[in-house]
């Protein structure tokens, strides 16, 4: 058996956690990367229109599959990528970027190359490209098998990022020492927990939950990022515990479960009655670690108080003034699966389906856009929702049962969710993939329309098209030229892109809208739809209101 090259290597090794694509924009220093990626069983590449298309791209393949690959080039190919990265980053998901270096001859003399800045720091990006990652590693032959496994353990132990660095020269020599052969990221036990605090941290929970009379559970989006979202799901229906998401957590759990009452984020939850209810609950059981960002609390309205909040962490548990450490949030779980009593039935509220409502002939607005959308949508399926106003709508719908939604609320950067879509349908192996984009961000990154051309994809996707960035209006004044967009016939771009058979529209009132979801509905085959909105939909929120976001009045006297 030939010895494998470093490159080679790292890609069959970062493959067997189950990831099938690498997604990137090919480069020359990065070629050896590149040219090993045709050489790895399995493992197909994904090239994709720019970098930071790319890293949306592992963004959202990482989050159904647990783990992504991205490939760029050394400085400009890996700095176009930060940004997406820094967005994996902020939620959680293990991208492995891995990045070509100019290799050692050029170093050892000095030579000055393109990418750089005319002079002779060859590492220069790395601390750069570093801080958008928890482990990074320079591969060589000789450390690369030892290290890529503190990479990957890091990695999947914290949930974050690893950049890679393999020089050009280095990614083609053979490595020193023994392969590893892995196993997929479902199978890995990713944190180990110290007995005794895990002991104390379930005790202290099952103690606090026992002696609770209106008990609530907050479950977030983390429980998917280490694979155990089944396991809060089963602890919340063998407890009985009333349970709501937040904004980033949307789809976390099957809206369908008979204990879900829907979105709780202080003013902005699903009804006054939900958000009552979580402010009235004697314990607060916090799942996975809600994230107080302005956006997520309703303009920071969730105030809870925090000696009724008991908060399951990635490793930790915080329970009032007593926090315990080393505690594995599979292990925290699994043991409250197996002690959990089931509390008796309580009457609680319940977001209900929005009700159908525009005549025919009326012009869509989003009161009627969503109430449709939300029917089609099947078990199996995942929705793709951009941050903006479509965020705002599209999170206040009752999913039906086994319908997930991954959307970057906390990162928020506009234009992630066309090519997250492509991600997440090349993850997917069953169900359909939909997407809820602005025109204002479907505009930074529609060009990877032609991707999903080129490999087959096959999402629904809907770009709602009001002619401005709505939400921008929505949080300061109207009529200002910088919140206007460039006219684009979005209709047309499929065709232009290279997107055959695809079911392609633009529709204006409710009867040309239920006319192409019903050929949606008929149709195994991509879609793409123009969805004419008013502009006169996105009204300036009171000052007031917006500045409990912003924080810039002078506050008053006393």
């Amino acid at each position: 058996m030939n010895t494998p090259a470093v490159a080679e290597y790292v890609l069959n090794r970062l493959s067997q956690l189950g990831i099938d694509r690498i997604f990137g924009v090919p480069g020359d220093y990065a070629f050896s990367i590149d040219d090993a990626a045709e050489r790895v069983p399995g493992l197909s590449w994904v090239g994709c229109a720019n970098e930071l298309n790319a890293a949306y791209a592992a963004d959202g393949y990482a989050r159904i599959r647990g783990a992504a690959l991205l490939s760029t080039t050394y400085g400009v190919g890996e700095l176009s990528a930060i940004n997406g990265v820094m967005g994996s980053k902020a939620h959680r998901l293990p991208v492995f970027h891995l990045v070509g270096m100019p290799s050692e001859r050029i170093q050892r003399l000095g030579l000055v190359t393109h990418h750089n800045l005319g002079d002779t720091v060859y590492d220069r990006f790395q601390s750069i490209s570093a801080a958008a990652c928890c482990v990074t590693a320079v591969l060589t032959p000789d450390n690369c098998v030892d290290e890529l496994e503190r990479v990957i353990r890091e990695a999947l132990r914290q949930s974050m990022p690893a950049y890679i660095v393999i020089s050009e020269l280095h990614g083609n020599m053979p490595i020193a020492g023994t392969p590893v052969v892995g196993k997929p990221i479902g199978s890995i036990k990713r944190q180990q927990s110290v007995q005794a605090e895990l002991d104390a941290a379930v005790g202290t929970v099952l103690a606090r939950l026992a002696a609770a009379k209106n008990p609530v559970a907050v479950v977030t989006s983390l429980v998917s990022r280490y694979g155990v979202r089944d396991r809060a799901a089963e602890f919340v229906r063998r407890a009985n515990i009333p349970v709501v998401t937040t904004p980033n957590d949307k789809g976390t759990l099957d809206e369908s479960m008979p204990q879900f009452m829907g979105l709780y984020a202080g003013v902005w939850s699903s009804s006054k009655e939900i958000c009552d209810a979580v402010a009235a609950a004697d314990l607060v059981l916090d799942i996975g670690g809600m994230v107080t960002s302005e956006l997520n609390t309703g303009l920071w309205t969730a105030r809870l108080d925090p000696a009724k909040v008991v908060s399951i962490q990635d490793n930790w548990v915080r329970a009032g003034s007593k926090v315990f450490i080393g505690t594995a949030i599979d292990d925290v779980l699994e043991a409250l699966v197996a002690s959990a009593a089931p509390r008796p039935a309580v009457k609680m509220p319940r977001v209900e389906q929005a009700p159908l409502v525009g005549a025919a002939a009326d012009a869509i607005s989003s009161v009627s856009f969503y109430p449709r959308l939300q029917r089609q949508l099947r078990s199996g399926d995942t929705l793709v929702i951009e941050t903006g106003t479509c965020m705002l709508h599209a999170n206040r719908m009752l999913l039906p049962a086994g319908v997930s939604v991954e959307e970057q609320g906390l990162w928020g950067s506009i234009g992630w969710a066309t090519p997250a879509c492509l991600g997440v349908a090349m993850a997917k192996t069953s169900g359909r993939t939909w997407l809820v984009t602005g025109d204002g961000s479907h505009q930074l990154t529609l060009n990877e329309l032609a991707v999903m051309g080129r490999y087959g994809v096959t999402p629904r996707i809907f770009v709602l098209n009001n002619g401005l960035y709505g939400v921008e209006d929505v949080i300061s004044e109207r009529g200002h030229p910088y919140d206007d967009l460039p006219q684009v016939n979005y209709h047309l771009l499929p065709e232009a892109f290279g997107c055959k058979g695809w079911i392609v529209a633009k529709v204006g009132t409710n009867a040309e809208l239920d006319a192409v979801l019903t050929k949606i509905a008929a149709e195994d085959a991509a879609a793409y739809v123009e969805v004419m909105i008013p502009n006169e939909e996105s009204q300036p929120m009171p000052e007031a209101v917006v500045d409990l976001g912003y924080k810039l009045r002078t506050p008053p006297i006393g």
